[in-house]
C-alpha cells in the first residue's frame, strides 16, 4: 500500500534553517525562523538582481552564525513575479517549497483570531504551515519541458485572443452585413474569410456580380461552393438590413480582425511545429504519442506541466499534481458524492479532458470504459473525468516501464514471446 500512496515528509527538521517569503511584484518580504524557534522581525527586499542577492547573502550568514545544514525556502504559489527568484534560489541549491494559499488563508484566522492580512504576517504564516508537514513541491521544468510549457502556455493564450477576435468579427458583420451569417454559417472557414476581405459590405458583393463572385466561390471552396451559393449572396446583398451608416470604419475594423486572425493562425501553426520538434527530444514522448487519439500537443503541455514524469513516484502524486484527486465531504449518516478537488495545475486537466473526448469515441482506446460507466449510472461529465484519470495513469506507466501503448495484454504476451 505504501507504494501508491503520496508521500507527504516534514521538509525541516533540527539541522534546517526554515526560510519563507511573502512575493510582490517589486518588493519581497522575507523572514527565516531557526529549529530552536529564534526567529528574525519579517525584512524586505527588492525583487531584482542585488535584492536577491542581499536575501541569500542574509540566510547564508544566518545559516552559517546557527551552525545549520540545510536550508529550506518556501512561498506561497503564485504567478510569473515569483519565477525570477525561484530560479535564482535553485541555481544556488536551495532548496524549494510552497504551500497553497487556501491553507494560508485558513490558517491565518487561527493567529489572533482575526482575519487580519499584512506583508509582514504572510511569512510567519507560510513557515508555519512547512512545519506543520504541508509543504508542496515545487515543479520548475528544466531544459526541453521548459520550452514545451512555455509554448503550450503561448499557444493557448493565442486560441482565446483568436476566440475573441471571431466573436468581434462575428459581431462586426452582423451590424454590416446580418444575412452574411445566415448563407455562410461560420465565419471560421477560408471562404468567409475571402469574402469578407474582398468583399465585406452587400454594395461590395453587389459590384462584384453574380459571374465573377461564382467563379470566386468555386476556386476558394476547392468546387464546395458554386453558383447556387454564391446566387443566395448576391440575392441578400440586394436587401440587406445592415446599417449604412459609418460603413468605411465597420470595413476597416472587419480588416483589422481578418488581419490579426491570420497573425493568430501563423503563430499557432508555428508553435506546433516547434512542439513537434522539441517532442522528439524528450526521451519517453514516444511511449504517450503511442496512444490512439494522443497527439503531440496533448502530451507536450503535459511534459511542460509536469516537468517530468519520471520525478513522480506514483499516480497519486501526479493526480494530486493535475487536481484529478478524490474528496468527499461525509458526516455521521450522510455519506458525500467523490469530487475532484482542482487543486492543481488548470492547464493539465483541460487537455486530459480533451484527450478523453477523442478517446472515447467508437474505435478509441478508452471506448469500452467509457461506456462500461455509462451501464454503471454514471454521468456522461462524471464518466469523461474518469477517463481523464485513467488516461493519465496510464501515461505514468508507459514512462514508469518505458514502454508503448497495448490496446490488450495478449498483444503483450505475443510481443514478450517473439
Amino acid at each position: 500500500m505504501d507504494k501508491i500512496r503520496t508521500k507527504k515528509g516534514r521538509v525541516v527538521n533540527e539541522k534546517t534553517l526554515l526560510v519563507t517569503v511573502d512575493i510582490g511584484k517589486v518588493m519581497n518580504m522575507g523572514y527565516w525562523r531557526c529549529p530552536d524557534k529564534t526567529e528574525v522581525k519579517p525584512f524586505t527586499f527588492q525583487n531584482n538582481f542585488e535584492g536577491f542577492n542581499k536575501f541569500l547573502s542574509v540566510v547564508v550568514k544566518t545559516k552559517t552564525a546557527k551552525k545549520l545544514k540545510y536550508i529550506v525556502v518556501g512561498f506561497e504559489s503564485t504567478g510569473a513575479y515569483a519565477e525570477p527568484l525561484m530560479h535564482f534560489l535553485r541555481v544556488n541549491g536551495v532548496k524549494l517549497v510552497q504551500v497553497n494559499p487556501l491553507h494560508t488563508k485558513k490558517l491565518k484566522d487561527l493567529q489572533g483570531n482575526s482575519p487580519n492580512k499584512t506583508d509582514r504576517k504572510d511569512p510567519k504564516v507560510i513557515a508555519d504551515i512547512i512545519e506543520l508537514g504541508h509543504a508542496l513541491t515545487v515543479i520548475i521544468p528544466e531544459g526541453v519541458p521548459a520550452d514545451l510549457r512555455r509554448l503550450t502556455h503561448a499557444r493557448e493564450r493565442t486560441l482565446q485572443r483568436k476566440t475573441a477576435l471571431l466573436n468581434q468579427l462575428q459581431d462586426a458583420v452582423f451590424v454590416s452585413f446580418p444575412e452574411f451569417l445566415d448563407i455562410m454559417k461560420d465565419v471560421k472557414t477560408k471562404t468567409a474569410h475571402f469574402l469578407l476581405k474582398h468583399y465585406p459590405m452587400p454594395s461590395e458583393i453587389l459590384e462584384c456580380g453574380l459571374e465573377p463572385l461564382t467563379i470566386h466561390l468555386k476556386k476558394i471552396s476547392r468546387g464546395k461552393l458554386g453558383h447556387k451559393r454564391a446566387q443566395s449572396l448576391y440575392e441578400a446583398a440586394k436587401r440587406s438590413v445592415g446599417i449604412r451608416e459609418g460603413r468605411i470604419s465597420l470595413g476597416l475594423e472587419i480588416q483589422s480582425f481578418l488581419s490579426a486572425l491570420e497573425q493568430c493562425n501563423g503563430f499557432i501553426e508555428q508553435v506546433e511545429q516547434e512542439i513537434s520538434r522539441l517532442l522528439k527530444e524528450v526521451s519517453y514522448s514516444r511511449f504517450l504519442l503511442s496512444m490512439k487519439g494522443i497527439g503531440s500537443v496533448t502530451v507536450a503541455g503535459l511534459i511542460g506541466e509536469v516537468g517530468d514524469f519520471n520525478a513522480f513516484s506514483t499516480i497519486s502524486e501526479l493526480l494530486k499534481c493535475a487536481g484529478l484527486n478524490l474528496y468527499e465531504i461525509s458526516s455521521g449518516k450522510r455519506q458525500g458524492a467523490r469530487h475532484i478537488s482542482k487543486r492543481g495545475r488548470a492547464l493539465m486537466r483541460k487537455l486530459l479532458f480533451y484527450a478523453a473526448l477523442c478517446t472515447v469515441r467508437k474505435g478509441g482506446i478508452m471506448h469500452e470504459h467509457y461506456q462500461r460507466h455509462l451501464q454503471n449510472g454514471m454521468k456522461k461529465m462524471k464518466a469523461l473525468v474518469a477517463i481523464s484519470r485513467k488516461l493519465l495513469g496510464v501515461m505514468f506507466a508507459l514512462v514508469r516501464d518505458h514502454t508503448p501503448y497495448l490496446k490488450n495484454h495478449e498483444e503483450a504476451k505475443y510481443l514478450n514471446a517473439a
